[in-house]
């Protein structure tokens, strides 16, 4: 569910005629001394399972990403590499949920754990969707799906040749690229930060973009004009991918564009020292006087095992992630919202947007806290741990209260409290983690950088989650409003154009909002001023102890 980010690569020919039809020739394409042959769709060629760094096998487990070699011979890509090794998603459903419900959350969850198909450790591969028949000098645009702790380039819902497809309809083609990286990769601890292996997710992403500006033209793409984006962990990673390197992005991107994740508010990776030592005693590592060089000798059921006897994101912690990004004093040298602060920011026109009902899927594994005791010693514990006192959750639930109807899913009245503290929950935790840091960011750089941001409502009758975490991913794939302002945005870095309404600005004098909502008006223009006191509180809360 965490996860998309993408790189587009700019069409500077609007002429679908051009390259619209498809050949019977299988693609291929001369990477260095090799031939990669891919295969065609009507009119997309794919170029699947490209390896794109050495692969983190052996002693490079847990070690920095290593640049793919030069490379030789024939490559047969026609299918995607395996993903990376993850966590099974497993998420305990309350009893008191309704059965609509149910239905619902079993459409999300499937059978409650989804494990990825094909998981591998040599998995650092993308694949490169392209419309049939672009030439080498053409130069398009580009994209990439991954998440923290679950996704896969593969995943069915993230059809890459769909959004091509769309680009070439409304005359703005694009280049789909989807990339793994390892979610391994953000492994806390006092040791990982001494031996410069933190964020080694993120390394591998900023990898992934110094392949692209090396082969990307060999497709037809154009390696100045680069989009990151991304959906939930891949939309916080675009924005870490922003932050890093005192924000100078080594011209690596031009724009980005976040669905669902901004830079969130992370504390040091030695804070997590615990998840650390669990998940080395889990291997059979806590003898060892070299801990990380056990971890990567150590067979890798054990890794794989130990990573699932870790909290998930839907486990009682929920957004407390134990695998996520962390300040690790080199790729991330401090709290992403004080580095947002400090102006350690790429200067780069973006896009930032929400669900309404962020926090919905992530307080279903605790809604056993039904007492306003127990949600206090559960944001203590969580999100609010090295506070001296408990006056400041106290003032938290003075500004979240109790009563459903301010609760989310908003705006559903006393429907969906599934417990007397569930919605209450959710919009805390949607709010903490999603809401409060997108408008923190743009509120910080909308003067330095032109921005957009969106709120997405679609989804509100889906009981007990109304428009919850991940709704508008098909708004981007289905050929929807937004993603033809997706495309565009990626295209000319405006999203305005013949569909859809003139989506302004966001600036902070006029902060405002494009808004997507369900019934006869599918588009409209808000302003971004909702739950102010919370978002400034927990914007407080969050630079004070963050997660």
């Amino acid at each position: 569910m965490f996860g998309i980010v993408a790189a587009a690569v700019t069409c500077l020919c609007h002429v679908q005629a051009s390259f619209g039809s498809p050949t019977i020739k299988a693609p291929t394409v001369q990477l260095d001394r090799a031939t990669f042959t891919g295969v065609n769709s009507g009119n997309v060629s794919q170029f699947l399972g490209i390896p794109y760094a050495q692969p983190p096998v052996g002693n490079l487990r847990f070690q920095q990403p290593l640049a793919h070699p030069p490379y030789h011979g024939y490559y047969n890509v026609t299918a995607f590499g395996p993903s990376c090794i993850q966590q099974s998603a497993a998420i305990s459903i309350p009893y008191n949920v309704s059965p609509i419900a149910l239905e619902v959350i079993g459409g999300v969850f499937g059978n409650t754990t989804n494990p990825p198909v094909n998981d591998d450790e040599d998995c650092l591969t993308l694949n490169v969707i392209k419309p049939t028949g672009v030439p080498a000098h053409t130069k398009l645009p580009v994209a990439v799906v991954r998440g923290f702790e679950t996704g896969q380039s593969s995943d069915p819902s993230t059809d890459g040749g769909a959004i091509v497809q769309r680009s070439l309809d409304i005359g703005h083609p694009i280049i789909y690229v989807s990339l793994n990286y390892r979610t391994l990769g953000f492994l806390p601890g006092k040791e990982v930060k001494e031996a410069r292996v933190g964020n080694l997710g993120l390394r591998d992403q900023r990898e992934a973009l110094r392949w692209l500006q090396k082969y990307i033209a060999a497709f037809g793409g154009d390696p100045k004009k680069v989009t990151i984006w991304g959906q939930s962990a891949g939309a916080i990673s675009v924005s870490l991918q922003m932050l890093t390197n005192g924000g100078h992005n080594e011209g690596l991107f031009r724009a980005g564009f976040m669905q669902s994740g901004s830079p969130a508010p992370v504390g040091p990776t030695t804070a997590s020292q615990p998840v650390y030592d669990a998940f080395v005693a889990n291997a059979g590592c806590s003898h060892s006087r070299d801990t990380l060089q056990c971890l990567r000798e150590v067979p890798v059921a054990k890794i794989r095992a130990a990573m699932n006897a870790s909290p998930s994101i839907f486990s009682f912690d929920s957004l407390d992630l134990a695998w996520g990004p962390r300040v690790d004093g080199d790729f991330l040298k401090d709290d992403p919202q004080k580095l947002v602060s400090q102006g350690s920011v790429s200067t780069v026109p973006f896009v930032s947007g929400d669900c309404d009902d962020e926090g919905t899927l992530f307080s279903l594994s605790n809604a056993n806290l039904t007492t306003d005791s127990e949600v206090q010693a559960y944001l203590s514990e969580f999100y609010v741990k090295n506070m001296a006192n408990a006056t400041e959750v106290e003032e938290l639930l003075k500004l979240y209260p109790s009563d459903p109807t301010q609760g989310s899913p908003f705006d559903t009245g006393l429907q969906d409290a599934i417990t007397p503290q569930y919605k209450r929950l959710a919009a805390i935790q949607g709010d903490i983690v999603f809401q409060a840091p997108r408008r923190f960011f743009l509120q910080h750089r909308s003067s330095k950088q032109p921005t957009w941001s969106y709120l997405s409502k679609r989804g509100k009758a889906n009981p007990a989650l109304g428009a919850y975490h991940g709704t508008d991913i098909p708004e981007i794939y289905g050929g929807a409003d937004l993603g033809d302002y997706f495309i565009r945005f990626v295209s000319t870095l405006n999203p305005n154009g013949k569909t859809g309404i003139p989506w302004p600005k966001y600036t902070h004098s006029s902060p405002q909002l494009l808004t997507l909502l369900d019934g006869s008006t599918p588009l409209l223009i808000t302003n971004d001023t909702y739950r102010a006191a919370g978002f400034n509180y927990l914007t407080q809360l969050s630079l004070e102890d963050p997660l």
